[in-house]
């Protein structure tokens, strides 16, 4: 291999991975902001943002109780998935926290579909978004470990 060329690829695998670790962050901070939404608006108003999917949580105590864990939940992951993507010592756990958490809803969703019929419209938007964003997450990983 001549001089030019090694310098080319030198340029060129710095600038795949400037491509990657932007695309990363973009992914992160998307998935990040969505959580940090429904978690944050599951967790102080529940039964408002319950309402624009139907949903009726009525005044149980315990079902609020759970209703707001779970927002609290994913309030915390969508904090760790944003700091992920800017600060780069927890990009890799961010991305993975983001793959599972958005992976899993989506596959629950899914599941709940097949076993309890279809739920209203825009939770199968959620579902498709959540399939998106988790599936996005995976491919950052996988493309990460290539890059290395």
């Amino acid at each position: 291999m001549t001089a030019p060329e090694v310098a080319t690829m030198r340029v060129s695998r710095r600038a795949a991975s400037a491509l990657r670790s932007r695309v990363v962050t973009v992914v992160l901070f998307i998935a990040g902001l969505v959580l940090l939404g429904i978690g944050g608006a599951t967790l102080l108003a529940p039964v408002a943002f319950h309402a624009t999917s139907g949903i009726e949580l009525g005044d149980s105590r315990s079902l609020l109780s759970e209703t707001r864990a779970a927002g609290g939940s994913l309030l915390g992951a969508g904090a760790l998935i944003m700091l992920g993507a800017f600060a780069s010592r927890l990009t890799f756990t961010a991305t993975v926290v983001a793959a599972v958490t958005y992976v899993s809803y989506g596959l629950s969703r899914l599941l709940s579909m097949a076993v309890d019929g279809m739920p209203a419209q825009g939770l199968v938007l959620a579902t498709v978004v959540e399939l998106v964003i988790g599936l996005s997450c995976a491919a950052s990983l996988v493309w990460r470990r290539e890059g290395e």
